[in-house]
């Protein structure tokens, strides 16, 4: 596959969203867009998502996917900002997404579908998708949430928040429905995948002294990953992970991105954070 990535970063809850291009058939799939959201003024920008678009109309690619790797409960999606701005995109998850329905939207008091029906599709594991004639698939991936899944494509692995940087780790696994056991399986799986493959980040918590950085190599991880390496025990990886999640507070945005990324995107309420996209502004 002749596939070009493009990565985005979102410092202020330290993100990467991608463009995934096939420049031949001139097909792309938006994956994990960002929704920019200030909390200290309750205000929203499409700032962010605004720079894929650009890129889009500047190659003049179509978007096909918009694609989630689960229901962020740190940042606020832009998929159905972006959905309206290219009206044939699918916005696409996992289709486990109905067990975090499910569990969150009577315990946020929400006026959502538990369904699924927010999303044009819901993703089973080992399902394929295609740009044009480069086609990928679907790898169900739980344990940061039960939804989580990641995409590969060739030689390209999309992993959201399953593992980090070698340097950091792995992900928190104490949501609810959350299972370090089942992280630490899904993560074997990955490391299955030839060592070449590039995992590309949901997000980077650098440490002094270097930048953020948007991909590993899965070689990489299996050599170097602070707290799971192919020959690590499943028992020791458990209990290192829950200690960690006991020292994490919540996400700073844990509730509004919740109400909104339930929805695929979409701002339930009116007023605020929790208004309609046409509140946005690009400002």
């Amino acid at each position: 596959m002749n596939l070009v990535v493009h990565p985005f970063f979102d410092p202020a809850t330290s993100s990467w969203s991608y463009l995934l291009a096939n420049p031949g058939s001139g097909r792309c799939a938006v994956v994990d867009p960002v929704l920019d959201y200030d909390p200290s003024t309750d205000s929203l920008s499409t700032r962010g998502a605004d720079r894929i678009v650009e890129l889009v109309e500047a190659n003049g690619y179509c978007v096909e996917w918009i694609l989630e790797t689960h229901v962020h409960a740190d940042h606020l999606s832009a998929a159905a900002y972006l959905k309206q701005r290219f009206v044939c995109a699918q916005v696409a998850i996992g289709e486990h997404v109905l067990d975090v329905q499910a569990h969150f939207v009577p315990k946020l008091g929400l006026r959502t579908a538990t369904d699924g029906s927010q999303f044009d599709r819901l993703l089973r594991d080992g399902e394929r998708i295609c740009l044009g004639h480069a086609c990928g698939r679907v790898m169900h991936t739980p344990g940061h949430t039960p939804a989580c899944v990641s995409f590969l494509f060739d030689r390209l692995a999309f992993v959201g928040d399953t593992v980090f940087m070698p340097d950091y780790g792995t992900a928190r696994c104490d949501f609810p429905g959350g299972d370090a056991t089942a992280l630490y399986r899904s993560v074997q799986k990955l490391y299955a995948l030839p060592g070449d493959t590039r995992m590309m980040m949901c997000h980077d918590y650098p440490p002094t002294g270097r930048g953020p950085r948007f991909s590993t190599r899965v070689a990489e991880q299996r050599r170097s990953n602070v707290m799971l390496r192919p020959d690590t025990p499943v028992a020791e990886f458990v209990a290192a992970r829950n200690a960690r999640d006991r020292e994490l507070e919540a996400p700073k945005l844990l509730e509004p991105a919740l109400r909104a990324n339930l929805a695929g995107g979409r701002l339930p309420g009116a007023g605020s954070a929790k208004g309609t996209l046409a509140q946005t502004s690009a400002a």
